[in-house]
C-alpha cells in the first residue's frame, strides 16, 4: 500500500510538470483528486487493512493528495503568469522610455555661473562653516560687543560651547566672516578668494528667507585701490547680465569696510529709465569697500603695506536681478514646487 501510494504521487506530479495546458491540468485534476480518482480508489480500500495499519496509511494518503493538489496549484499559477506575459509581449529591439532626468537646483546653477566667472579672474573658491564664532562673524570684523549694527543681523545663537577667545557660537548671518578665516589661513597676501555659504538671518517676507546663500569676494594686495574693485564689478556684473546692464556705487556705511558703498544694478525692464516696478531705475543688490584696517589687522595683515576691497552678495537676490528671469517671491525658491523648478 505504501508503495503504491508513493508511486502514485510520483505518477501524478510528473505528468502535471510535463502540462502546459490549462484544459489537461483539469483533466489530471479529474483522474488523481475527483471523486472517482485515483487517490479516493486507494483511500476507499484502506479499510481492508488491519486497524494500525489503518491510521499510518490514512495519514500518507492525505499527504500524497496535499502535495498533488499543491502542485496543481503551482503549475496553474505558473501557466497564468506565463500566459500573461505572452499577451504583454514586449519588442525588445524598440527604444526604451527614458526615465524622468532631474537637474542642478537653481540657486546651485547660480553659485557654479558666479564661481566660473570669478575664477576665470584668479579669484580660488572656498567655503567655511555654517556655524560660526561670535568673534569671526562680529567683532572680528569691528562690530564690538552691543554695538547697535549688530542688532541689525536678528542673529541664531547656538546652544553650544563658548569659546574664551571667540565668545559663543552663532549661525553665520553672513558669509563676511569668511574674510577673517581666508587671511588667517593664507596670513601672507595676496589673497584673492571667493566664498559661498548658507547664511541665516530671523527674516520671512517676498524678498529674505530664514537661510539663504551669499558669496563674498575678498581681494588684499599691495595697491588695492577703489579702482580695483570698480573693475572687478563691472567685470562680473557684464559677464553676469550681459553689457546692457550697468551698476553704481553709492556710499554707504559698513562697519568692516571704510570707504563703504552699496551696489545697485539698473533695473532689467526699464534699464535704468525708471518704471512702476523700480520707481528709481536702480534696484540694490548689496554691499562693497575697502577692507577695514581693523580687520585687516585682526585678520593678521598688516596694513601698513596691504589694502584690499570686500563685497558681500546674496546669490538668489544676484540671480533675480537677470532681464529674463521674472520672479517676484524669493521664498519660491526653497518650496519645492516642481512646476517652478523645471523652467530652469
Amino acid at each position: 500500500m505504501k508503495d503504491r501510494l508513493i508511486a502514485l504521487k510520483n505518477e501524478a506530479i510528473s505528468n502535471i510538470l510535463d502540462t502546459s495546458n490549462k484544459n489537461e491540468l483539469e483533466n489530471l485534476r479529474i483522474e488523481y483528486l475527483g471523486r472517482k480518482g485515483k487517490v479516493n480508489k486507494i483511500i476507499k480500500t484502506l479499510k481492508e487493512l488491519p486497524v494500525d495499519e489503518r491510521r499510518e496509511m490514512g495519514g500518507l494518503a492525505n499527504e500524497v493528495k496535499n502535495a498533488i493538489q499543491t502542485a496543481l496549484e503551482e503549475s496553474v499559477k505558473k501557466l497564468h503568469k506565463f500566459q500573461k506575459l505572452e499577451s504583454q509581449w514586449i519588442d525588445i529591439t524598440a527604444p526604451g522610455i527614458r526615465p524622468p532626468k532631474g537637474h542642478l537646483h537653481l540657486v546651485t546653477q547660480a553659485i557654479e555661473e558666479i564661481s566660473d566667472i570669478f575664477e576665470k579672474i584668479g579669484f580660488r573658491r572656498v567655503s567655511y562653516p555654517e556655524i560660526e564664532w561670535d568673534w569671526f562673524a562680529f567683532e572680528g570684523l569691528n562690530m564690538p560687543k552691543n554695538h547697535p549694527a549688530r542688532d541689525v543681523w536678528e542673529t541664531f545663537f547656538v546652544n553650544g560651547p563658548t569659546s574664551k577667545k571667540y565668545g559663543e557660537m552663532v549661525l553665520t548671518p553672513h558669509t563676511s566672516s569668511g574674510q577673517l578665516r581666508e587671511m588667517l589661513a593664507i596670513k601672507k597676501p595676496p589673497i584673492r578668494m571667493i566664498n559661498f555659504a548658507k547664511c541665516y538671518r530671523r527674516q520671512l517676507d517676498v524678498t529674505h528667507t530664514p537661510m539663504f546663500y551669499q558669496f563674498e569676494g575678498l581681494c588684499i594686495d599691495k595697491e588695492i585701490n577703489i579702482t580695483h574693485l570698480k573693475g572687478v564689478t563691472n567685470y562680473f556684473f557684464e559677464k553676469f547680465y550681459g553689457p546692457q546692464r550697468k551698476i553704481r556705487l553709492r556710499p554707504f556705511h559698513f562697519q568692516f569696510t571704510e570707504p563703504s558703498f552699496e551696489v545697485d544694478i539698473n533695473c532689467p525692464l526699464c534699464l535704468g529709465k525708471g518704471c512702476k516696478t523700480c520707481k528709481s531705475g536702480w534696484h540694490e543688490l548689496g554691499g562693497a569697500g575697502m577692507v577695514h584696517p581693523t580687520v585687516l589687522k585682526n585678520g593678521g595683515i598688516n596694513p601698513q603695506y596691504y589694502s584690499g576691497f570686500a563685497f558681500g552678495w546674496g546669490v538668489e537676490r544676484t540671480y533675480l536681478m537677470k532681464s529674463d528671469i521674472k520672479i517676484d517671491d524669493t521664498r519660491i525658491y526653497y518650496q519645492n514646487d516642481i512646476r517652478f523648478l523645471e523652467q530652469f
